[in-house]
């Protein structure tokens, strides 16, 4: 089902498609704080404004937009602008079903983290890297990435992948900005390369954590963010959720990866920001046993990291131009 199609209803509330053809109308949690989606594909959606308007129904106040600079046009930055416009006008409507009682929405924030991921890396070349150096003076940019390494599917070949990951860690501390994370089947070679290179001082964000607390423990220890999104909501998924238990307070964070990665109970639905909500929720009842105080100081503190890490000023390299 498509966004188009949930559009229809003109309504803010979740929906998952039965087999007979008519709809489950799946409760919201009703969260005690703003949320942040740090992670987010929100131009591969067909109907983004319409995504963003939902989630500013959901209280999803911060969310980091990922551009791949060897795949995507830049045109997203400016279409950001446009969803974000139309969607301010869709949340009236949408707002009168669900939030008749609490304050209005309000469109959510939207930084961007620039990089190649390593499905790219092959394409990686001078003229890339200097695209790249470009669009990072940029100030809406906030982050370098997705960067790192992706042994499950290959896509470039991983010598390649290795070097430019090492390429986008040098430009990231040039420009003073954190990197954003990428790595599958590949975290011993990702954090090999970050300790010969140096973890950035503006931090470390590894992204769609879906390992157990024994490979995340010494991320931890290097001081990275660890960002939890649909995997610590799955069923089976035990391992992730102790690994959200160690993790210390100041550096988890909750994500999409939209529009992959979605959360249970929509799993099997294409994710949007959102979805965000469903991932904060299972933090919820996996670190705060459902107790309303703590829940309410956790969350706050997990959007307080997001726009900690996501939403700084420019840094110096950056006004330099």
């Amino acid at each position: 089902m498509t966004e188009a199609a949930l559009e229809e209803f003109n309504d803010a509330k979740f929906r998952r498609k039965r087999k007979n053809g008519t709809y489950e109308v799946i409760e919201a949690p009703d969260l005690p704080s703003f949320i942040a989606d740090t992670h987010a594909h929100l131009h591969m959606l067909d109907d983004p404004a319409f995504s963003i308007a939902r989630a500013a129904c959901c209280d999803v106040r911060f969310i980091e937009q990922i551009v791949d600079i060897c795949e995507d046009d830049l045109a997203v930055f400016d279409n950001i602008a446009k969803w974000t416009r139309q969607a301010a006008v869709k949340i009236p409507s949408m707002t009168t079903v669900m939030y008749c009682c609490k304050p209005a929405p309000r469109v959510p924030k939207f930084r961007f983290a620039v990089g190649c991921h390593p499905h790219n890396a092959k394409d990686f070349d001078a003229a890339a890297e200097a695209r790249l150096l470009e669009v990072l003076h940029d100030t809406r940019v906030s982050a370098v990435g997705e960067i790192g390494l992706d042994y499950h599917y290959d896509l470039s070949p991983r010598e390649v992948q290795r070097e430019v990951f090492r390429r986008q860690i040098r430009i990231a501390k040039q420009a003073g900005l954190p990197v954003v994370l990428h790595l599958r089947e590949a975290h011993d070679d990702g954090f090999a390369i970050l300790s010969e290179e140096g973890f950035p001082e503006a931090g470390t964000l590894l992204h769609c954590y879906n390992l157990g607390p024994d490979e995340l423990q010494r991320w931890i220890d290097a001081g990275c963010y660890v960002a939890f999104g649909g995997p610590v909501t799955f069923k089976k998924a035990d391992e992730v959720r102790e690994a959200a238990k160690i993790t210390p307070l100041d550096r988890l964070l909750t994500e999409t990866d939209a529009p992959y990665m979605t959360p249970e109970p929509m799993r099997g639905m294409k994710c949007g920001s959102e979805h965000v909500v469903f991932t904060a929720a299972k933090l919820v009842e996996v670190l705060c046993e459902d107790d309303p105080f703590a829940a309410s100081s956790m969350l706050g503190q997990v959007y307080e990291n997001a726009l900690r890490l996501l939403d700084r000023e420019p840094t110096p390299w950056q006004r330099e131009v």
